[in-house]
């Protein structure tokens, strides 16, 4: 009988999330004491900013543990330890604005770090909400469609009269009420639902195959409709929006699930035929895409104009060596865009290669966890959907990071969780939110009607 009940003893590990998201707070308030050292910069204002994270965070945990007691107790502390180190760099890149501006003359800049404070309060709040009202994963499965249109809608609501708004040649942000906001990272959420809800019910026909070409399996040509949809659709936003790395994503991201909806080889091959054909074609057609690919391969062709912001960043890379300048020590304010594009690159030059490597690592636990939960789950909606959103956030880090280091060309993507932008912090979470909530359902023992009955009252806790 005490066998059949330890049975019901499962570890929810929530003290262990506690344990590392107290970790991760106290990594962002060392990074933020060591930045104030080396600056001669203190305030009060940093400090309620630090305790008011702490709370949100810790608010939050109370949540999951209220929502989700058996969730993954990986995914919420790595991805704090993110948001934390780019607020202490946010604040470091301030604090070396405020000082250009006092030796030029120029007006005292606002300090973005506050702003970014406030979307991470939205963004946690958007995470607790969904992880209150989604209380099954697989209820979104009835939205499958609606997902779809709106993520259509929203990735091309900046190319609407009077809110889009262009910034450096891009079309990708909408103005409201004051507000500026980038819709395409709420769209890659939706968009994900819809290909998990699509390839669930289509993986059968999609997965069939007729013919083999060079000893590998061609699917049916009416199935490849959806994948020159979303070809296509890729096309489009980076014709109309002229955005490199939202198309590379979207595009890529219905690749891989397509390949774990079907297991064919074959998808994947197709895909990486049509993503060369479009990217050859946009190379010939388009200005900003041949500027792009043309700095990939050369930046020092021209340092000190197109090739300018990525040669700065090798340059931050060789200065911070294998264990960086430190804290508030090196040069990254000398990096164009260095508080979202090239975040990292500040943190490689402050924190070296290998904080640079730690960073990668808290990523590489988010994609495992997230990929582990996929695994687990029972339902094919779930794996499909915690492999989408898991893609989202491994896929766009290697393209940021890989465009900043020059392993890949430039794109424009923000670095999940680092970056200042609160349009791309507020959509993580809620990305987290759903793995979490998924995360639940696959590690939460199953319980049949023969063993309720041996379960004693006052147990249902356990």
């Amino acid at each position: 009988m005490s066998e059949t009940l330890n049975r019901y003893r499962v570890s929810t590990r929530r003290s262990a999330e506690l344990a590392l998201l107290v970790g991760a707070w106290l990594i962002g308030v060392f990074a933020w004491i060591l930045v104030d050292s080396a600056t001669g910069e203190t305030s009060l204002g940093g400090w309620t900013s630090l305790l008011s994270a702490g709370v949100l965070l810790l608010v939050t945990h109370g949540v999951v543990r209220w929502q989700a007691p058996y969730a993954d107790p990986l995914l919420l502390p790595s991805v704090a330890a993110l948001n934390m180190l780019g607020l202490a760099m946010i604040h470091r890149l301030d604090i070396a604005a405020e000082q250009r501006a006092i030796s030029n003359g120029s007006p005292m800049p606002t300090p973005d770090v506050y702003l970014q404070l406030t979307w991470m309060l939205v963004g946690l709040v958007a995470f607790m909400l969904v992880l209150s009202f989604v209380g099954d994963h697989r209820r979104l499965q009835r939205f499958t469609y609606t997902a779809g249109f709106a993520g259509i809608a929203l990735l091309f609501l900046p190319l609407l009269p009077f809110i889009g708004s262009e910034v450096n040649g891009a079309r990708l942000w909408i103005n409201f009420l004051g507000f500026t906001f980038q819709p395409g990272e709420l769209a890659k959420v939706a968009l994900t639902i819809f290909f998990a809800g699509f390839l669930v019910t289509r993986r059968h026909s999609l997965a069939l195959v007729h013919n083999k070409i060079l000893g590998v399996g061609v699917p049916r040509a009416k199935d490849v409709g959806p994948l020159l949809l979303v070809w296509f659709a890729a096309l489009l936003v980076l014709i109309l929006e002229r955005d490199l790395g939202t198309s590379l994503l979207l595009f890529g991201l219905f690749i891989v699930m397509l390949y774990v909806a079907t297991g064919r080889r074959s998808w994947v091959l197709i895909g990486g035929s049509l993503l060369t054909v479009g990217g050859a074609v946009a190379y010939q057609a388009f200005g900003h895409v041949r500027v792009r690919f043309d700095v990939w391969l050369d930046p020092f062709a021209d340092a000190n104009g197109t090739g300018f912001q990525i040669v700065q960043s090798l340059y931050g890379f060789a200065n911070g060596g294998i264990f960086g300048t430190g804290w508030g020590q090196g040069y990254p304010q000398l990096v164009p865009f260095a508080k979202t594009d090239f975040i990292t690159s500040a943190l490689g030059e402050e924190l070296g290669l290998m904080g640079l490597i730690a960073i990668l690592l808290l990523f590489a636990i988010v994609v495992e966890r997230g990929a582990r939960a996929a695994v687990a789950t029972r339902d094919p909606f779930g794996n499909l959907l915690a492999i989408g959103l898991t893609t989202v956030i491994g896929l766009q880090t290697f393209i940021v990071i890989g465009g900043v280091t020059r392993l890949v060309p430039l794109t424009g993507l923000t670095t999940p969780f680092l970056s200042y932008g609160g349009s791309s912090l507020v959509a993580n979470y809620i990305i987290i939110a759903l793995l979490i909530r998924i995360s639940n359902a696959a590690r939460a023992p199953e319980v049949t009607d023969a063993e309720l009955v041996l379960r004693p009252a006052g147990d249902e806790n356990d």
